[in-house]
């Protein structure tokens, strides 16, 4: 199982970026498929996660209004589109994949069981 994840990029406060992270090496139809993001000096947190089958969304209050999570079948991948982003949103951004992930536990890192490599998102002021 791989998951790549890229679109990064330094981006002016007010702008946008979408990054992708395209999944292979297996079936994602039972998956729950995440972003997660990590600060520097800060722990991992959840942002947004996508139930693959169901298309259900989930957004960290930080997020909410403000990014998208989204799918595209046909290509195996996991989107987020970034909107009016903020200082506090630069971080190295990380894609997972979770088979079984509960409601209750989405924003645990140890609910994932397959991780990409990060894209780093720079946000000047």
């Amino acid at each position: 199982v791989q998951l790549q994840a890229f679109g990064g990029g330094l981006v002016q406060a007010g702008g946008s970026l979408r990054l992708s992270c395209a999944a292979s090496g297996r079936t994602f139809s039972n998956y729950v498929m995440g972003w997660f993001r990590q600060a520097p000096g800060k722990e991992r947190e959840f942002v947004a996660v996508i139930k693959w089958s169901a298309g259900r969304t989930y957004y960290a209050d930080s997020v909410k209004g403000r990014f998208t999570i989204s799918k595209d079948n046909a290509k195996n991948t996991v989107y987020l589109q970034m909107n009016d982003l903020k200082p506090e949103d630069t971080a190295v951004y990380y894609c997972a994949a979770g088979s079984g992930v509960i409601l209750s536990e989405m924003w645990a890192i140890r609910a994932y069981e397959y991780w990409g490599q990060g894209t780093l998102v720079t946000v000047s002021s």
